[in-house]
């Protein structure tokens, strides 16, 4: 191979959109707002966190997760977009070794838990819309916590499987990733040895945790649309459907961009069009999450009525 290959570099180049410098200041500003965004939807959800203790409204197991998917946008887009502002805002463009790990670690950890987190809240859909009379019989809380347990723990797994290997790969002498996230794909591509084992591995860990979750999903959306279809009254065939509606956008959003990125990570377009994907889902998504789930919540507003006491004003709203 041409080049020297170095296993452990001292310094990684994030190369970002540097060939389109003139687009760099327009996405730190993007960024930036969805980040600020992000956070205050967070911090918005972390209220909801603090009501769903004081509001025996919200002590069901969709806000149980909920809280886990707050927690896991809030560290995943805090792991990777600060980094990423400094990218956009500056012209050095390197990042540690360590600090190349250290957010690949975080990074893929709590991609992989949340894989598995939106494939936990589809079967919490599932028994809600199919087994209505047994929800709070299959749905009990030791069950809810040990889900919530499996997710953090997958997560683990995920990138205690891939993370490693990925970092051991002998990189060609230039160091420069075609990314601004130390993430898989960005860095198989910029070793210069023979990858293939990490490629096999990479799409092990893809159908584990995004083709697998995601037809599983799919299975629990065809059962829950014959179960909709098979309603007799209107009104509760779109009540059903809202019950839905927020999770399956948020797994279309998020599947879409990330499965496209990780499927293939040596492709053409994995390499052109997976940054802008990237940055698709660690920024939009976490964004819109927040308001997606909450902002359209009847149940998260009346317990913020309740709580400032203001609950008759609000239902004669």
């Amino acid at each position: 191979m041409e080049g020297e290959n170095v296993s452990f570099p001292r310094t990684i180049v994030l190369l970002g959109f540097s060939d389109y410098p003139w687009l760099e200041m327009p996405l730190f500003g993007v960024v930036l707002v969805s980040y600020i965004l992000t956070l205050i939807g967070n911090i918005g959800n972390t209220t909801i966190i603090l009501l769903s203790h004081l509001d025996p409204h919200l002590h069901t197991p969709m806000y149980f997760f909920l809280t886990h998917l707050s927690i896991l946008d809030l560290c995943f887009t805090t792991s990777c977009i600060p980094q990423m502002l400094v990218n956009f805002w500056s012209s050095d463009k390197t990042i540690s070794y360590l600090g190349c790990a250290v957010q690949l670690y975080i990074f893929l950890g709590l991609g992989a838990s949340e894989c598995v987190l939106l494939l936990v809240m589809a079967f919490d859909r599932y028994v809600a819309v199919c087994r209505p009379l047994h929800y709070a019989v299959i749905m009990h809380p030791p069950l809810c916590h040990k889900l919530a347990f499996l997710v953090w723990v997958s997560g683990v797994f995920g990138t205690l499987v891939q993370s490693p290997t990925t970092m051991k790969l002998s990189f060609c002498h230039h160091h420069q990733v075609d990314d601004f996230v130390c993430e898989v794909p960005a860095l198989i591509r910029l070793a210069c040895g023979d990858t293939h084992v990490n490629e096999l591995q990479i799409s092990v860990i893809g159908a584990i945790f995004l083709l697998g979750p995601l037809l599983l999903i799919l299975v629990s959306y065809g059962r829950i649309t014959q179960a909709v279809l098979a309603i007799q009254s209107q009104n509760g065939r779109i009540k059903a459907f809202h019950t839905c509606s927020s999770h399956l956008a948020v797994v279309f959003l998020f599947y879409c961009s990330v499965t496209a990125v990780y499927i293939q990570p040596r492709s053409h377009f994995s390499q052109k069009g997976g940054k802008f994907l990237t940055l698709f889902y660690t920024v939009v998504t976490p964004t819109l999450n927040p308001l997606i789930y909450t902002l359209r919540n009847k149940d998260m507003k009346r317990a913020f009525r309740r709580l400032l006491g203001k609950d008759r004003i609000w239902d004669l709203c």
